[in-house]
């Protein structure tokens, strides 16, 4: 055995090995990326749904965002309150005011109260039946079509297709928008927890057209928004809509409402 030939290639893989570690150490020092403290710990304080329903991409976005000032402590539609707090903590601001809100199906259009056209055959899913001609079973072109691409889209299992509409637990409802993003007919909106009274329609037919395919569809009267002293209710079209920050729920709208199109929550 030659021991000069082994002590010359101990000496050469050390000698690279020191190389390859100074160039490593070098390339540590100029590439490194520097961590904000702040955003770590904003992140650990979010819950890790990555649902999108603050807007950003995912909980590390939204994290960054919030280290950078350029989101709100209380972004967080799934956190609430309470997440808001701890992170208004880390930044060392106020929390603000945090509404509590929950998502809302715009239709009353159950199997009794609701006509058919005709009986769908295909995928079970309200966007593949929006996208052929006729758009399902339902008669109402604005209605829910009950088919669920709602319910398979929601983390929280908040949302239920019940007598052929969509019905939402306001106790699950995380707000997390997307039940809102699916549905075809956006007839899906994120309203205040607080909301007293909700419109359970958003046909913008006129009445007669509403009436030839649902019993339970908002006319467009404008009785609500008559007899409404706050100046809370408004026609958007041939629907009412609230502004949930005049409403002082004296429910006034709703006795007036003929068709009983203006629900009271429970």
């Amino acid at each position: 055995m030659n021991i000069t030939a082994i002590i010359l290639t101990a000496v050469v893989v050390c000698a690279v090995g020191l190389i390859v570690g100074v160039l490593l150490v070098t390339a540590d020092q100029k590439f490194k990326v520097e961590v904000d403290e702040k955003e770590i710990a904003v992140r650990a304080e979010l819950p890790g749904n990555n649902c999108g329903g603050c807007g950003y991409p995912g909980c590390d976005g939204l994290a960054a965002a919030i280290a950078k000032g350029e989101a709100p402590v209380n972004q967080c539609p799934v956190g609430g309150a309470p997440v808001a707090a701890k992170i208004a903590a880390i930044m060392g601001t106020e929390a603000g005011e945090s509404v509590k809100k929950v998502a809302y199906v715009h239709c009353s259009g159950t199997c009794e109260a609701a006509k058919e056209k005709g009986v769908y055959y295909g995928i079970e899913d309200c966007r593949s039946a929006a996208a052929i001609p006729g758009g399902g079973s339902k008669a109402c072109r604005f209605g829910c079509k009950g088919l669920g691409s709602c319910v398979k889209a929601c983390e929280f299992d908040a949302i239920h297709v019940i007598n052929g509409v969509a019905v939402v637990n306001r106790k699950k409802c995380m707000a997390c928008g997307k039940c809102v993003a699916v549905c075809p007919n956006h007839l899906i909106e994120l309203i205040p927890d607080s909301a007293p009274y909700t419109v359970g329609c958003a046909s913008q037919d006129k009445a007669k057209a509403v009436m030839e395919v649902c019993s339970a569809g908002c006319i467009g009267c404008t009785a609500c928004t008559k007899v409404c002293e706050h100046d809370a209710i408004h026609m958007n079209g041939n629907i009412p809509v609230y502004d949930y920050e005049k409403c002082t729920g004296c429910g006034k709208c709703a006795e007036k409402c003929p068709k009983k199109a203006i629900k009271k929550r429970s």
